[in-house]
């Protein structure tokens, strides 16, 4: 099984809706700051990929609203890769509270591209990533 990563954050009054919850859309931002925070904690950052002509898309997501997460909260984001490959990934993600209470889980495919095209990523970058898990 994959070593989950955590990234700890807090929820400002901007990222909540009217009734003082996180916002739907913000909890992607949540979801795409952990894992951009992974991908460094590994040695593969955004900018190495994007200096190796690469980018991660976004394929799909699926959330799994458990908990409203509300203003002020203190969260843990974790954070783990469930498949590689050099075209495809699967992450699973969860939001904590600092005590350890289950808020929501997500699940997130991606296609690695080049110039706008699904691509193979090198053997070195699909390494690094296989090694996170």
């Amino acid at each position: 099984m994959s070593k989950w990563f955590e990234h700890k954050t807090k929820i400002y009054g901007f990222d909540c809706d009217i009734y003082g919850h996180l916002n739907n859309a913000n909890y992607l931002h949540v979801y795409e700051a952990a894992r951009a925070e992974m991908l460094e904690d590994i040695g593969l950052s955004i900018s190495d990929i994007l200096q190796k002509g690469f980018h991660i898309y976004v394929r799909k997501v699926t959330l799994e609203y458990i908990k409203g997460v509300t203003i002020g909260s203190e969260i843990v984001v974790k954070s783990r890769i469930d498949f590689i490959s050099r075209v495809r990934s699967t992450w699973l993600q969860e939001i904590h509270s600092k005590e350890g209470i289950l808020y929501n889980k997500a699940i997130v495919e991606g296609v690695f591209a080049r110039n706008g095209k699904p691509a193979r990523i090198p053997a070195d970058m699909e390494n690094i990533l296989i090694d996170a898990c």
